[in-house]
């Protein structure tokens, strides 16, 4: 493997970049793993074992791709730029099984890709690029019946976010779409300093569980999140004002008030205030309404 052999050293990270006359794209935020402790933590966390099937977003150079790879997991790697192919290729060649794909991941039918290339359980893995975080999450849990643990490199501050608890700064919409949906775990704090380039802000390695049910009984999914997209849109309203304002949930304040009655909360407390819960009855007393509704008419 020669020069091959230590690409957590940003030394040959430059040479090999350089041989491919190649630069870190900061457009499609390349940041690469310059630190062994955080790598072996990384796949530590994601549990694998000789047969593990791994879905690995954004590979970059292929440092976690090889480490996977040597432990035994057949890894179908996507990444978006087509520059990195060749490095892939080379990097991994004797590493074990891989594949590896290049294609934007939010414009992959996740099901399906995965389902040809073998059932589960799948595992998902990934230093995921700052700039599309939120969008590859919500992805990703919009899929969740294709994996059951994801393993990722995050923003520190979304990592805050994901954790965040009612009535903080940090908690929103994101927040309850994700928790409603997994268990999170926190495997490690990262400093900046452990990539190269160094971003601008520090990161977080955490764990996705896949609830076996999600943590609220509802009526309505697409009702539930409407109305934590409402609540959440105007964070400043109280939830009278949000909820019967919403042009995507089309209450008006009539609606709101009556719903907002029924399960017994104030008109007045704004929706970073509630818990999971606590959405969960507005959305089923909202669904009760709607019913009665189409039955009178």
């Amino acid at each position: 493997m020669g020069r091959w052999m230590n690409l957590v050293s940003v030394a040959d990270i430059r040479s090999v970049l350089a041989a491919h006359g190649m630069r870190p794209k900061k457009r499609l935020g390349q940041n690469f793993l310059v630190d062994r402790n955080v790598l072996n933590r990384l796949v530590d966390a994601a549990g694998i074992e000789a047969g593990s099937q791994v879905l690995e977003i954004g590979p970059g150079l292929g440092v976690v791709t090889r480490e996977l790879a040597v432990r035994g997991a057949r890894v179908v790697c996507v990444d978006a730029d087509p520059d990195m192919q060749s490095i892939l290729n080379e990097y991994s060649a004797d590493a074990g099984e891989v594949e590896i794909v290049i294609r934007d991941i939010l414009k992959v039918d996740l099901p399906g890709f995965l389902k040809e290339r073998g059932d589960g359980p799948w595992t998902v893995v990934g230093n995921l690029p700052y700039y599309i975080t939120s969008p590859i999450l919500t992805k990703l849990i919009d899929d969740k019946r294709a994996w059951r643990r994801a393993v990722v490199t995050v923003q520190r501050e979304v990592a805050d976010r994901l954790r965040a608890e009612p009535g903080t700064k940090e908690y929103g919409s994101l927040t309850v779409f994700v928790q409603y949906h997994c268990q999170i775990f926190s495997v490690m704090r990262v400093s900046r300093n452990v990539f190269y380039p160094v971003p601008d802000v520090d990161s977080e390695i955490i764990a996705l569980d896949v609830r076996d049910k999600p943590v609220a009984e509802v009526l309505s999914e697409d009702t539930l999140f409407k109305v934590v997209r409402a609540s959440f849109g105007m964070r400043r309203k109280t939830l009278l004002n949000a909820l019967g304002n919403s042009s995507e949930l089309g209450w008006g304040k009539d609606r709101a008030s009556e719903v907002l009655s029924i399960v017994g909360i104030s008109e007045g407390r704004r929706g970073e205030t509630l818990g999971i819960d606590e959405f969960a009855a507005i959305s089923n007393a909202a669904q009760d309404v709607i019913s009665i509704t189409s039955r009178r008419t």
